[in-house]
C-alpha cells in the first residue's frame, strides 16, 4: 500500500536519499539506487525490484497512480511541487520522478545459467569507466535479445544512477551478473560449451558482414573505452571479430559497438520462419 505524504521540508530525513543523488559510493553502501525520470521509474513499479520510496509532483503521481496502487510493498509517495524539487535534488536537469529501489542480491552465473533458455545469448562487460556507456548497453543487450549480462569486477557498478537512467529502466528485465573476475568467467562458461566471441577493434582474423555466429550458446563481450579488451582476456576468448570501417577511423564508441554486434548476432541467429502453407 502506498502512503501518500506532501514534503514539508527538504530536511525530512525520510528525503536523505533524494538529497546524496550524487553520493553514489553511499547509496551503494546502502543497498539503494535511484531511479530517474518518468519512463525508468514506471519500468521499476512494474518490475519484481523493491521500492522503497518515491517523490514526484501530483501530475505525475497522477499518470503513475495505477502502477503504484498494484505494488504489494508498503512504501512512501512525498509530492512537492517541480521547482521545490529542483532545490532538494540540486539537480539542474531533473526529470520530474525519482524512485529509490533496493539493489538485489548478487545472482551469480549458474542462477543466471538457469534462468536461461538454449539457445542461450549473454553479454559480457569489463573495465568501463562510464556509467552511461554501460547503462546504453545494458539498453541494447534487452533490445537484441540478451538474456544475461555479466558484469566484470573491474567495471563500474550497473546501479549508478546514470548506469540505470541510460538503460532506460531495461536493467530492470533482464539478469546481471556483477562482480566477477572476467577470466573465471570465461573459462566457466566455455566449460559448458559456450562460445566466448570478443568484440575487438584489432581483430584481422574475423569481420561483421562475413563472420558466421554461433547457433548455439554464445557470449559477446566488450572492453574498455580506451584500450578494449586486455591481451589476457582475449586468449580466454573463442574468437575475436572486428567492425570493417572506412575513412582511416580505427574504432568507435564502445556503446555504439555493442548495438552493431548485438544486432548482427540477434538478426543472424534468428530462426528462419517456416514457409507458408500452400
Amino acid at each position: 500500500m502506498t502512503r501518500l505524504r506532501p514534503v514539508t521540508s527538504l530536511l525530512m530525513p525520510e528525503l536523505e536519499p533524494y538529497r546524496m543523488m550524487k553520493r553514489s559510493y553511499d547509496q551503494h553502501l546502502q543497498g539503494i539506487f535511484i531511479a530517474e525520470g518518468e519512463k525508468v521509474v514506471s519500468q521499476l513499479l512494474r518490475s519484481r525490484y523493491r521500492v522503497l520510496s518515491a517523490l514526484m509532483p501530483e501530475k505525475y503521481y497522477q499518470r503513475l497512480q495505477p502502477l503504484c496502487d498494484a505494488r504489494r510493498e508498503d512504501f512512501d509517495i512525498f509530492l512537492a511541487d517541480k521547482t521545490l524539487l529542483k532545490e532538494l535534488t540540486g539537480y539542474k536537469y531533473y526529470q520530474g520522478v525519482l524512485a529509490v529501489g533496493q539493489i538485489p542480491a548478487r545472482l551469480s552465473l549458474q542462477e543466471a545459467w538457469e534462468r536461461s533458455p538454449s539457445p542461450r545469448f549473454f553479454m559480457a562487460v569489463d573495465e568501463l569507466a562510464n556509467p552511461e556507456n554501460l547503462g546504453t548497453m545494458i539498453r541494447n543487450a534487452a533490445a537484441f535479445g540478451v538474456q544475461t549480462v555479466i558484469v566484470g569486477s573491474l567495471c563500474c557498478n550497473p546501479w549508478l544512477r546514470r548506469s540505470v537512467r541510460s538503460s532506460v529502466g531495461n536493467i530492470f528485465s533482464i539478469n546481471i551478473v556483477e562482480g566477477v573476475e572476467i577470466r573465471k568467467a570465461f573459462a566457466w562458461l566455455r566449460s559448458r560449451s559456450m562460445q566466448v566471441i570478443a568484440a575487438h577493434p584489432h581483430a584481422e582474423s574475423h569481420t561483421l558482414g562475413s563472420y558466421q555466429w554461433p547457433q548455439g550458446d554464445l557470449c559477446l563481450t566488450f572492453g574498455s573505452e580506451g584500450q578494449g579488451i586486455p591481451q589476457a582476456v582475449l586468449d580466454t576468448c573463442s574468437a575475436s571479430v572486428s567492425i570493417p570501417m572506412s575513412n582511416q577511423a580505427d574504432s568507435i564508441n564502445v556503446a555504439c559497438a555493442s548495438a552493431t554486434f548485438l544486432y548482427d548476432a540477434w538478426r543472424l541467429r534468428q530462426k528462419p520462419s517456416p514457409p507458408p502453407e500452400l
